[in-house]
């Protein structure tokens, strides 16, 4: 593994108690850095902060991330535990399930917009205001390939990250003048635990599509976010990185 400098940076990692949150949380912390990990899952987030013990400093904040309250008052409390922030992360995600749009409960597919793309405007509204005042930030959001060709069977999830791409591009050119770089990444599927939110049929097909022949690994996911966190990254914002195993095509 090579070693990122993040020496003495402050990030937030939603999702963090597990999956790739939880492996980028593990990077940083071996590159220097503080962690917050935001989660909803109290359990899970206080299995986490054993795991990490002794690894670097950590906070754990549970909340529901589309409550802009709740994100409010985790920014608020990341600041002051760990002094500051200088990078988020926004990984949290869920599938909704697999079916053909008509056939999709309407609830379930504004849940799945609201996890997956209001939360992360959530977080970055609360967020920003901190990097603006220290004069530099990294944000990295967690797209989809899906986001960028559009899966059938999951018209919600694609949509979602659509979304946070456009996002992505938005916001880093408001920022760009800043200090604070804001970039996404479209993975193709790696095998976690939200693989149990989606059908086999639905998982065989995306195996199908990436042309290295097996899913993406969290470690290969953290190397990336872990570079865009970083100060090396410095003039790439509102950029789209794949790591699809050369599944995308643009």
């Amino acid at each position: 593994m090579n070693q990122l400098d993040l020496t003495n940076r402050v990030a937030i990692i939603t999702g963090g108690a597990r999956g790739i949150g939880f492996a980028t949380a593990q990077r940083m912390l071996k590159s220097g850095a503080s962690v917050a990990l935001w989660d909803i899952d109290a359990a899970r987030l206080d299995e986490a902060a054993t795991q990490l013990a002794g690894h670097g400093k950590v906070s754990v904040h549970a909340l529901d991330l589309t409550d802009k309250n709740a994100v409010d008052v985790a920014a608020a409390a990341t600041a002051a535990a760990l002094g500051k922030i200088d990078i988020l992360v926004n990984n949290a995600g869920i599938t909704g399930g697999n079916g053909v749009t008509w056939e999709l409960d309407p609830k379930g597919w504004a849940r799945v917009i609201e996890v997956n793309l209001i939360a992360p405007f959530l977080t970055c509204h609360a967020v920003v205001p901190y990097m603006l005042e220290n004069g530099y930030g990294r944000i990295v959001n967690v797209a989809s390939v899906a986001g960028k060709e559009g899966n059938p069977t999951a018209s919600h999830y694609s949509a979602s990250k659509a979304g946070l791409i456009g996002l992505t591009k938005s916001l880093g050119k408001e920022l760009a003048t800043k200090g604070v770089s804001v970039n996404c990444i479209t993975p193709a599927a790696a095998k976690t635990e939200i693989f149990d939110q989606m059908s086999q049929q639905h998982i065989d097909y995306m195996l199908s599509k990436i042309p290295m022949g097996r899913f993406l690994q969290v470690d290969e996911v953290a190397a990336m976010i872990g570079w865009l966190a970083s100060e090396d990254c410095s003039f790439s914002t509102g950029a789209v990185f794949d790591i699809s195993g050369g599944r995308a095509t643009y």
